[in-house]
């Protein structure tokens, strides 16, 4: 991932209406975003586009993640 994609989506995380989530997605994107393949990377990027009450909710463990390419960070997510 290019430098300025990476900081556009820094920006996406820190810029959360919840905390609980800005906290997640930024502690993952610090100590395991560099450690993704590009595809997971991506669907990193794709779990942060989607509304808060709806991530929180895979986050948490209160839904699960039917989608099977974003399911493998949904589980990264849940356990950092």
């Amino acid at each position: 991932m290019l430098r300025e994609d990476y900081e556009r989506l820094r920006w996406r995380c820190i810029r959360r209406g919840l905390l609980e989530v800005d906290l997640a997605l930024t502690r993952f994107l610090d100590q395991g975003f560099a450690g993704l393949d590009d595809e997971e990377q991506q669907a990193f990027a794709e779990l942060a586009d989607m509304e808060d009450h709806d991530l929180w909710h895979l986050i948490s463990g209160q839904a699960e993640c039917d989608d099977p390419r974003l399911a493998p960070i949904v589980a990264m997510l849940r356990k950092s």
